[in-house]
């Protein structure tokens, strides 16, 4: 029988996401193969906010029990950078390019 991997390997999102929605920017990088989204996708919705200030990672910490909007920024390389943020309502999580902000 093969080993299972322990329960703690799949961490729950933090949060409701709402629909996912690519920008027309995400999209076009990810039909041209510069891009997956998920794993930073992932990153977002485990509250793992990325390449933003310690103010602004204090903030989405408390937005996590006051229900307010989710912003996270990230680095794919030097010339490509994403935003995600989902809605305070978590109806939405959007993913962007940052050019597109």
């Amino acid at each position: 029988m093969a080993p299972q991997p322990p329960t703690g390997d799949r961490r729950s999102l933090l949060f409701a996401i709402g629909a996912l929605i690519f920008s027309p920017g995400i999209d076009r990088v990810m039909r041209e193969g510069r891009l997956d989204p998920l794993p930073y996708f992932q990153r977002h919705s485990r509250g793992d906010w990325g390449d933003i200030t310690d103010a602004q990672w204090q903030a989405n910490n408390a937005a996590l029990q006051s229900g307010d909007r989710l912003e996270s920024s990230y680095t794919v390389h030097r010339e490509l950078s994403i935003c995600i943020f989902t809605e305070a309502d978590r109806s939405a999580t959007h993913i962007v390019l940052a050019s597109e902000r």
